[in-house]
């Protein structure tokens, strides 16, 4: 007979955590397992300062049986306040070290596989960027769809801060990175099962929601609208967007895990189920 008073280890997700905000660092500072063995998958924008993602990876690390990290665009950031003047794929690689000290896994580290409630499945953390493409909800073309961006002062911060050296642009980063990660889950073989884990959205679905839809160019790319069925998707996880919610497409259960700035929570009140369940387990600890 089982004594333990634990319950089952869960699959946990959160993300766009913002903690240059004190009130969402406090709510980081609060967030603890309720089992020894939960999982915590960091759905990346942690901070724009490398070294407040150290601290709040640091902290999860030693709370949670293992942590699973993929990059926002906000960690990629290149700021002034930052001491760390790396840029693009450089500043990535730098947080890629960093989370390996601390043992945080990341996108460019073999998938670990989920061997608890809803298991075994191969969790795959993602960074793959965007290209624009969702922009065509607006306009046919980036150049149009920009430019009504503009025009509605609806414009994303990347385009002053990510830098994408050595690639020329970020569309051309982000074909790179879909190609590589598109390799690598295709070499998982012919009927894998998996949760697949990106800051961004994995299709357009997600953004036709958005308060300002020209926002939507800067949060994936049409390139990965099918993955979730050719890779044997059993979940999928994402943030970015700010609007936390559990949709379905094709069967598949999406869960977009964004904790998001106070004023955004702070409407909505901050639900103790801050940790998200990924595979529909009941609860999510804080």
């Amino acid at each position: 007979m089982n004594l333990s008073q634990d319950p089952p280890p869960r699959l946990l997700a959160i993300g766009d955590l913002h903690i240059t905000h004190p009130e969402n660092r406090r709510v980081v500072e609060g967030l603890r397992p309720l089992s020894p063995g939960d999982w915590l998958i960091v759905c990346g924008d942690v901070s724009e300062l490398s070294g407040e993602v150290e601290w709040a990876l640091r902290l999860l690390r030693e709370r949670f049986a293992a942590v699973i990290w993929v990059p926002g665009n906000h960690d990629l950031w290149s700021i002034p306040e930052d001491p760390v003047k790396l840029r693009g794929e450089a500043r990535y690689r730098h947080l890629v070290e960093l989370c390996r000290r601390l043992g945080v896994l990341t996108p460019e580290d073999p998938y670990p596989i989920w061997e608890g409630q809803g298991g075994p499945v191969t969790v795959a953390p993602l960074f793959l960027l965007y290209d624009y493409s969702f922009g065509a909800n607006i306009a046919p073309t980036k150049e149009q769809a920009l430019a009504l961006a503009y025009e509605a002062g609806v414009v994303c911060s990347d385009e002053l801060v990510l830098h994408p050296d050595p690639y020329p642009t970020r569309e051309a980063w982000c074909e790179a990175r879909v190609r590589e990660t598109e390799a690598r889950l295709l070499a998982l073989g012919p009927d894998p099962a998996t949760v697949l884990v990106n800051h961004f959205p994995l299709t357009r679905h997600p953004t036709l929601i958005l308060r300002h839809p020209e926002f939507a160019q800067w949060c994936g790319t049409v390139r990965t609208a099918d993955w979730h069925r050719r890779f044997g998707a059993r979940a999928v996880v994402y943030g970015h967007l700010h609007i936390p919610r559990v949709t379905f497409q094709d069967g598949v259960r999406f869960t977009e895990v964004s904790l998001g700035y106070p004023r955004e929570w702070g409407r909505r009140g901050l639900s103790r189920a801050v940790l998200r369940p990924v595979l529909g387990e009941q609860g999510g600890g804080s």
